[in-house]
């Protein structure tokens, strides 16, 4: 089992990295794209290459935000709970956000199938295909909710769980 988990950190860790070095390369095209627009040149492509690398990003990046605990979480309900209740909700919590990243991961996982069937692009006069974009969809949410497993596996359970 803990090798199991080290590996879904690692591969959580991984992808963190994947998610900066494009969250980078988004900055780096803007910040060229406003200097080549100043300089009275024109481009059709950064905009919407930016956007397909800060949201492959942002689904990549989702389940080292979930192990570091970097999510936005509501905690004045929890904070006023008994130790045993407060451990108990975050069971539920993880539980159901689990849910929720499997439900998310299988919704976009047939969106990229049928995106990539079609042969569907975007509209702009680079007209990239669309598939890849959503492929980080199922690809990140599916690996939150396996970070949701790992956290469930690796919370305590306190004596007064056992006992109730």
């Amino acid at each position: 089992m803990r090798a199991f988990i080290r590996a879904v950190d690692r591969l959580g860790d991984a992808l963190a990295v994947v998610a900066a070095v494009l969250l980078v390369a988004a900055s780096v095209v803007i910040t060229w794209s406003v200097i080549y627009r100043a300089l009275g040149n024109s481009t059709f492509w950064e905009i919407e290459f930016s956007v397909y690398m800060m949201v492959a990003s942002l689904f990549l990046a989702s389940p080292y935000t979930l192990k570091t605990n970097g999510h936005v979480g509501v905690d004045l309900l929890s904070h006023y709970l008994p130790q045993r209740h407060r451990t108990r909700l975050a069971i539920v919590v993880a539980i159901v956000g689990l849910l929720v990243c499997l439900y998310l991961a299988v919704l976009g996982g047939e969106l990229a199938w049928e995106s990539f069937l079609r042969g569907e692009r975007t509209e702009s006069t680079w007209a990239p295909y669309k598939w890849p974009l959503y492929l980080t969809m199922p690809v990140g949410l599916g690996l939150t909710a396996l970070q949701y497993v790992v956290e469930l596996i690796r919370s305590p359970e306190p004596e007064s769980l056992a006992h109730d």
